[in-house]
């Protein structure tokens, strides 16, 4: 294709990420928003009010020859029909996430997108958090030494949105919400090691029909453990991200990378005072001095989020291949499918 051309694209439902992405849309360079389509006349109209074309149907849409990309920002369980029909009629698609209600459906996706040839992608949007580019760095730079632990949670107060994220039959829940990009970042930040296994429990504090949080252990084949959680009734926050390493500690306590790392300075100076714990002494808990420590400012990272869709329009020009590709997206959604059955069976999964 003309790689000066610019790639006319759409977006299929105009909610609260259907709107964040014809924004985000309007500023990529080398895109052009042609338009959207909701099942919603009143959203259609919202979009008309700030001058955006709504189309009267999906099937409009799919036959504007002027849209090469279609965005879809449905709720979950029509994912996949919306999907498919986007790619017979030759469109690439970006799916918001999670992509699929589980691995059969995304089977399909994938399967119809080899046979389009058309690019079939995921919005995994948060690979571009600073707050995750920054335990990434501090780990893959081995600031800490040898990481054994990781924990990575988010915490809100207010339980599960009041929408279709609170019903199961539309893909509700925590797991499919926020546990996908918790869990893709983890996989992201161990992507050479094998995912041993899982367990994870589910709770139901505020919503009895889907899960408003979880929390999940992960063994990889390297030794390293990792700890993913998500509360929604939780009122006294933890750390965002919380890394133990041989040689030291790192915590990111939120996304504005407020934190800090402390690292061992002098390993041979073994030689600890007691301290008064309770009602007894110890000296196996009693702190380090500070002549033996070192406090560190975290690493200050910047992400481009615009990354994503320049990448899109990259791959769709055949220049690059996309960042979020069907292995990692299957590997994801098997991980949500495990913790699904770990909690279901009270049991540990074995995973790869």
């Amino acid at each position: 294709m003309n790689s000066k051309k610019s790639i006319g694209a759409a977006v299929i439902g105009y909610g609260g990420m259907g709107g964040w992405h014809t924004e985000k849309i309007k500023k990529i360079k080398g895109l052009s928003l042609i338009g959207i389509y909701d099942i919603l006349e009143s959203r259609r109209k919202a979009a008309e009010e700030k001058n955006i074309r709504a189309f009267n149907s999906q099937e409009e849409l799919l036959s504007d020859e002027r849209i090469e990309l279609v965005v879809i920002a449905t709720p979950n369980d029509v994912h996949k029909e919306i999907a498919i029909a986007a790619l017979e009629a030759g469109k690439n698609v970006i799916c918001e996430k999670p992509v699929a209600m589980n691995s059969g459906e995304l089977e399909e996706m994938i399967a119809a997108s080899v046979k389009a040839g058309k690019i079939f992608t995921v919005h995994q949007n948060r690979r571009w958090d600073d707050d995750y580019l920054c335990a990434k760095k501090i780990i893959e730079e081995n600031m800490l030494g040898r990481v054994y632990n990781i924990e990575s949670r988010v915490q809100g107060d207010r339980g599960v949105p009041g929408d279709w994220r609170n019903r199961k039959a539309q893909g509700g829940g925590m797991v499919l919400d926020w546990g996908v990009h918790l869990l893709d970042q983890m996989l992201m930040l161990k992507k050479d090691q094998k995912l041993i296994s899982v367990y994870a429990q589910l709770t139901f504090v505020t919503s009895d029909e889907v899960d408003d949080g979880f929390k999940t252990m992960l063994s990889f084949d390297d030794g390293t453990t990792a700890y993913v959680e998500v509360t929604t009734s939780n009122f006294v926050k933890l750390p965002r991200w919380y890394i133990l390493g041989e040689n030291g500690t790192a915590m990111i306590e939120d996304w504005d990378l407020s934190g800090k790392i402390i690292k061992v300075s002098d390993w041979e100076n073994r030689d600890a005072v007691p301290v008064l714990a309770g009602v007894g002494l110890t000296k196996t808990m009693a702190p380090r001095t500070d002549d033996t420590i070192k406090k560190y400012k975290l690493p200050k990272v910047h992400s481009d989020w615009g990354a994503y869709y320049e990448n899109i329009v990259a791959a769709i020009k055949g220049e690059e291949k996309p960042l979020i590709t069907h292995e990692q997206v299957r590997r994801s959604t098997k991980l949500m499918e495990a913790i699904f059955e770990s909690d279901k069976h009270n049991i540990v999964v074995k995973f790869e």
